[in-house]
Formats: structure tokens, sequence, C-alpha cells
């Protein structure tokens, strides 16, 4: 007798031999499988419903998650600020949740970039690419490459993302869409501050990362660069730099 029926789920840039199985997600196992599982435990105890339930391994040695039926942020329209108010508080919750969390002594990470300091467990890809839009709730997926990190940090990456601060954006109109993330963040005036240049830095780590692995070799990033990836972050944060006084102002 055969088992449930498997559908590759398809999409995502750097996961491979990603399946559903019923309302279920089955991920191949790393060295790194062990903290992600402690940390959406975490999570799942501490009540954030904008994470998927982890649900142990299968007979695989897969890490099985809870399937989220919904709409991805990245094939609907821009959020409006509404939804990017939301959005920003909804990270928030994630990382004052977050911050209680210990590590296990053993525990490893997948770290792709390094972060600017290390202060809390934090997604790294807090994108509209990872958003799932359900009837109920929504929830951030991928939680692969969670690893210490900072909360500007973290939030940087989301407002290129979610605003979005595209090469050919126009600062005027993305000003107070940068302003309605980071208002539903709740950021303190120190943050206000700070964040307007760690927006442009994460994207250039993005770009460096995808530029040397082309050089090295390293996969999936190699990959990505010779698909035209570098062709985005690249102009994304020299964007991102080149407004920095526009994001301070609507942001001060």
């Amino acid at each position: 007798m055969s088992g449930p029926e498997e559908h590759v789920l398809t999409g995502g840039n750097v996961s491979d031999g990603v399946v559903r199985v019923d309302d279920t997600v089955r991920k191949p196992a790393g060295p790194h499988t062990a903290a992600v599982e402690a940390f959406l435990s975490y999570l799942n105890a501490a009540g954030f419903s904008g994470a998927p339930k982890t649900l142990g391994r299968d007979e695989l040695g897969r890490h099985v998650l809870e399937y989220i039926p919904g709409e991805m942020a990245y094939d609907l329209p821009p959020m409006d600020l509404h939804d990017l108010y939301r959005v920003g508080r909804l990270i928030r919750e994630f990382h004052d949740i977050s911050v209680g969390f210990r590590p296990p002594a053993d525990a490893q990470w997948d770290v792709v970039i390094r972060p600017d300091r290390a202060d809390l467990i934090c997604h790294h890809d807090l994108a509209r690419w990872n958003l799932v839009r359900a009837s109920d709730r929504w929830v951030f997926i991928d939680w692969d490459g969670v690893a210490p990190g900072s909360r500007l940090w973290d939030l940087a990456w989301s407002v290129t993302s979610f605003v979005p601060l595209d090469p050919d954006g126009t600062p005027a109109a993305d000003a107070p869409r940068v302003r309605a993330l980071a208002d539903g963040y709740g950021l303190t005036a120190e943050q206000r501050r700070k964040l307007p240049p760690l927006i442009g830095a994460h994207s250039r780590a993005m770009f460096d990362l995808l530029r040397a692995s082309s050089l090295s070799g390293q996969q999936p990033w190699a990959r990505l660069y010779a698909e035209g990836h570098g062709d985005y972050w690249g102009p994304a944060a020299e964007y991102a730099d080149r407004h920095i006084a526009v994001w301070t102002h609507a942001l001060t």
C-alpha cells in the first residue's frame, strides 16, 4: 500500500525537496534543523500565530510543519498603508516573543549573511515571498534561516521587500510606506534614526553574497546570480542608500 501522495512545492529560490503531504509540509533536515524546531516550538507555545506549527519528523527524517493555505503576498498587488502597518506590528510581536528564547547549548544555525549584531533570534527573510495571507491569520514561512541577529537588521530587509524599495522607485511615494511599516513596528526615536542606513546595507550584503558566490560556485547563490538576481539587489541597495535622508525625514 502506498503512502499519502506528495506534491512538490515550487516557488522558492533556495529550497529543494520541499513537498506537501495532506495538511503538512515536509522539508529535508540539516544540521540546523534541531535548532529551528526548538525555536518554532517556543514560538508555538508562546501563542505566536505568525509562524507555522512544527510537527516533528517523518519516517524519512524530514522536518514536518503545518501547511498554511492562503495567498502569497508576493503574488498580490503591493500592500496599502494599513497592511504595511499590520506587517510591522506582526514583526514586532515576533521579535518581542523571540527575546525570551534561550537556544540549546548545541544549537547550529544556517547563517547566510552576517547581521550587524546578534541580540535575539531573527527570521532573516521576513519578506513578501515568505508571507502567506490566510483567511484568519498572516503567517511567515521558511524558517530554516533563523539565527542570531538584530531587530533593525531583520526589519531593514522587510522594508526593502514590502514597501518595496525597487531600483526604479519614487522616493516621495515610497517614504510614507516606509513610515507605515515602521509605525506598525513601533520604533523608538533612536531606532528611527538607525534604521535607514541598514536598509541599503542589508540589500548590499545580499548582492555581495550573490557576486562572491558567482566566483566561488557556492550554490544556490551562484545560480541565482546567473539568473540575474544581482541585477536587482545591487541597484536596490544603491536606491536605498541614495535616499537615506528621505527615509530618515519620513521616520523622524
